[in-house]
């Protein structure tokens, strides 16, 4: 049974550049199937860009939107005022300005969920706002996401609806996403409807990762070893010695590290290092961080400790790799300018 209905809900996508037309799509038809399985308009919807006129989404095709956000910061004040809005985030040049921190501001203010796809989470946490909510950050920024924000409570969840926040990492949980906000108004006949349609077998929840299980993505199904592996990655800042990720394994160090080889062809040291190799280059890729603060963060004593192995692995020095990149995108030097997931 449908739950009362209390009136058109009216939402505003607000298209960053290259932003990622997978996530907007998969939000865009949870709320078209909403009105057509409820057979009323419970929901309507308009594009709202920062000078109006199209937008480029991250795999280049075009997106006409219906008004400049100046004229959108109008409808504020009028009864046309958006139910909730949505900053849409894609790949890459997710960038701020005073109007779109005005903006958003004045919608939390008046109560006015915000909710963010992919890299759209950097805009209103840059903002200054909703400190004490959770954030789900896409796995490839959560490392520059958690030093610009280090105050602020991210996980590499697939979504999180917390209060007036909505976040998600993007892609295919901009549909789960959605589908637990329609949820409020539909109700679970409701939306369970809309995966019949969509061919969808199942909701996922929030709590749920957004990367493959360990055991999936190794190839392996080892407990000790997949326990190692995680402590490794808990620990990427302050590197735990070989004896510090025994015991909880339940392997001695020479286990350990047979283990390691035969899995993976290489020691326990260099799995390790190669974990905080990716996590440097990520940060350097999206922070205009300096390149020691970037070794330091990642469990190295110095810079110059750091670009040895950077290079022996990427094939550039951090400077370098940092050069291409900025070639490419813009790059934050806080979270007021954030890369978008590439999704």
């Amino acid at each position: 049974m449908l739950r009362p209905f209390l009136g058109e809900k009216r939402i505003v996508f607000f298209l960053l550049d290259e932003f990622s037309l997978h996530a907007i799509s998969g939000a865009l038809t949870v709320l078209r199937l909403a009105n057509e399985t409820s057979g009323r308009t419970v929901y309507s919807w308009r594009m709202v860009s920062h000078a109006g006129g199209s937008v480029r989404s991250a795999c280049g095709l075009e997106f006409a939107s219906d008004a400049p956000l100046e004229e959108e910061m109008k409808l504020l004040q009028t009864t046309q005022r958006p139910s909730m809005i949505v900053i849409s985030g894609g790949h890459r040049k997710a960038t701020s300005s005073r109007e779109i921190d005005t903006w958003v501001r004045e919608c939390a203010l008046r109560r006015i969920p915000v909710a963010t796809l992919a890299g759209g989470v950097f805009i209103p946490a840059g903002a200054g706002l909703y400190r004490g909510n959770r954030w789900a950050v896409h796995w490839e920024h959560y490392p520059a996401f958690a030093e610009s924000f280090p105050e602020l409570c991210a996980a590499q969840n697939i979504y999180e609806i917390d209060g007036d926040l909505l976040s998600c990492a993007g892609g295919d949980a901009a549909f789960d996403m959605f589908l637990r906000f329609v949820e409020g108004d539909l109700g679970s006949p409701g939306i369970n409807r809309i995966c019949e349609i969509a061919m969808v077998n199942r909701v996922r929840s929030s709590g749920e990762r957004q990367r493959l299980p360990l055991q999936i993505k190794l190839g392996i199904t080892h407990c000790g070893v997949l326990r190692v592996i995680e402590q490794m990655e808990e620990n990427l800042d302050q590197p735990l010695r070989l004896d510090k990720l025994a015991p909880a394994s339940g392997l001695s160090r020479r286990q350990i590290e047979r283990l390691f080889l035969q899995y993976f062809g290489r020691t326990p040291g260099r799995y390790y290092l190669e974990l905080r190799l990716e996590k440097a280059d990520l940060l350097i890729k999206h922070l205009r961080l300096p390149i020691t603060e970037i070794a330091v963060a990642c469990g190295f004593v110095s810079g110059s400790h750091f670009t040895k192995p950077y290079r022996s692995r990427y094939g550039r020095t951090p400077q370098q790799q940092r050069t291409a990149a900025m070639g490419e995108s813009a790059l934050p030097s806080s979270g007021l300018v954030g890369a978008s997931a590439a999704v």
